[in-house]
């Protein structure tokens, strides 16, 4: 029979068990850790309700009709096309501009 200085003085088990055993129980340990990852992905892709409705064909008809009510509600007589400054432009300059043109008019 094997001693305890004959396993000391082996080299497997010396070196190959606790290799063994780091793959095995490394592998153990990045099963839970992946399974946590794809928890919170599970969790953060839930919809929010319109996004939902896009995908939702039922749901659609009711997200359309919201958003004409909304437009019915805008005045769009008095709609002005407004440009944004470009990027090479002061965006804080260009706005100075764009509400000096803006005076109301009475």
């Amino acid at each position: 029979m094997f001693t305890l200085k004959a396993l000391r003085k082996n080299k497997t088990v010396r070196y190959g068990v606790p290799m063994l055993l780091l793959v095995v129980g490394g592998s153990f340990g990045l099963r839970e850790f992946t399974q946590l990852r794809y928890d919170e992905q599970r969790i953060r892709k839930k919809l929010d309700p319109s996004l939902e409705a896009k995908v939702n064909v039922e749901k659609q008809s009711v997200i359309l009709e919201e958003e004409y009510e909304k437009m019915k509600e805008l005045n769009l007589e008095e709609w002005k096309n407004i440009r944004g400054p470009r990027p090479w432009e002061d965006s804080k300059e260009y706005q100075e501009q764009q509400r000096s043109r803006q005076t109301p008019k009475d």
